[in-house]
Order: structure tokens, then sequence, then C-alpha cells
């Protein structure tokens, strides 16, 4: 049988790629022998991830862009295209942390920036991204959410809207694209050991370690444990997985 984690001859896109669960994906896809387009709107080092995986004998390109402008998520997908000819698999990951505010203390400001990367921007990345695969007949995306899509919480009011609304997004988009050959899913991921997962502590560590300790696990989750999960979710095994936002919790949200 074949090994349906094998994405030889395919290509991967991934925003958010300069760290964290976008770069570990990035890599993932590398190692499993795609493609990958890395994007992120930090320049330095998401060229120094691509570098890194070109040096390692792989094939990879990276490209500035800030998912909140359309303008630049519409080039980061045409660049795709134009130097790899096709796309069949993407992680819309990039993503932000609401500074902690109650509602009515947030600002207009800061609600316009965290809808515009987290929820706008996913929108944006997909708007692109399923017309090029609508035209090839195949694809599949995963979103990231977030498990603040499954409840509320306190001081980061945006941040758990967005993550709701990509929820939604998912489900609409898969219902009207699964007909065209092109799957889409989300991930919720719990605590991640991730700069974003400090974030929300205020680089807190002694917190962070805190709440690591209560996920039933026993730890925070890993970027590459994301990875793996959004390989399968893209691969031919997740084949009948379809409007799905998949937990990847440790257990946070069972208790």
């Amino acid at each position: 049988m074949a090994n349906p984690l094998n994405f030889s001859g395919r290509v991967a896109l991934v925003t958010g790629a300069a760290a964290g669960m976008g770069l570990a994906t990035a890599n993932a896809f590398a190692e499993a022998g795609a493609s990958v387009v890395l994007a992120d709107h930090q320049e330095d080092g998401v060229k120094a991830a691509a570098q890194k995986l070109v040096a390692g004998g792989h094939q990879a390109i990276a490209i500035k862009c800030d998912v909140s402008d359309d303008a630049q998520v519409a080039a980061m997908v045409d660049r795709t295209i134009t130097e790899f000819g096709r796309l069949d698999a993407a992680f819309n990951n990039a993503g932000v942390m609401a500074r902690i505010a109650p509602t009515a203390d947030s600002t207009r400001e800061e609600w316009d920036r965290v809808i515009g990367i987290n929820l706008r921007g996913v929108w944006s990345c997909m708007k692109q991204e399923l017309r090029h695969m609508e035209r090839q007949g195949s694809g599949a995306i995963v979103n990231n959410a977030s498990v603040g899509a499954l409840t509320g919480n306190p001081g980061i009011g945006s941040y758990i809207a967005s993550k709701h609304g990509v929820v939604g997004l998912t489900r609409t988009a898969a219902l009207e694209y699964i007909r065209h050959g092109i799957r889409v899913n989300a991930i919720n991921p719990g605590l991640i050991d991730t700069q974003v997962a400090r974030d929300v502590v205020s680089g807190d560590e002694q917190a962070y370690e805190n709440i690591a300790t209560h996920v039933p696990i026993g730890r925070a989750g890993t970027p590459e444990e994301i990875a793996a999960v959004v390989l399968w979710l893209c691969s031919p095994a997740a084949s009948y997985i379809v409007g799905h936002a998949l937990t990847v919790d440790g257990g946070m949200t069972v208790v």
C-alpha cells in the first residue's frame, strides 16, 4: 500500500511559517517530499527557514506576506503557481493574539488588527487558494483555529471571535467546494509550545508552566504534533473528512 503521507510531486503553502506551528508544518511537508512555499510577514525569519530547507535538499521558497493585505495574499498564491505550477495543500496558520483587555476597554484598532489577520486573512487566503484548486480539480486546505473557537476566554474577545469565525468559514467553504474535489478542514490547537501561547500570559514563564501542568496530558503540545495532524488532514488518509474542526489539545476541553 502506498504511503498516504508521501507528498512527493505535490505543492504545499504555509502561512505564518517563520516560527512555531507554521515552521514545523512547512518542515514536515518538505520532509514528506512536497515543494513548500513558506510565507510570513517576518521576511528575515521566513527566508532563513526556506534557505535551511533548500540546503537540506528540499524544494522551498520564501514569500513575505501580510495576510491582512488582500493584494499581498493574491501575489503570494500567484507566485506559488508560477514557481511550482500547482497548489495541493495549504495551511492557513498566520495569526496573532489579542492584547488583553475586557471587552468594554478594548479598542476598535485592536479589534481590526486581530480580525484582519486571524479571520479576514484566512478568508483572503482561502479565496485565492480555492480559485486555483478549483481549476485543477483537487486540493486540501487546513485553517488554524483554536480551542478558543469552542469557548470564551476573558480579556481576549477579538481573538475568541476570530477563531469562532474561522470554524464557521471553514464549514461553509467545505460545503461549497467538496464537489470540486477540494477538502477544507480546521484544527483547534490547545496549549502549544509557541510564543503566541506565552503571549496569553504576557510572557510570564511560571504562569505558562502552571497552565501546562494542568493540561490533562500533563504538558503543552509541540509544534511538530500539530504539523503531523495538518499533514494527515491534507493526505489521502483523511479523504472522507470534510468541514471538520479537529481539536488537538491534550484533553483540555474534555474536562
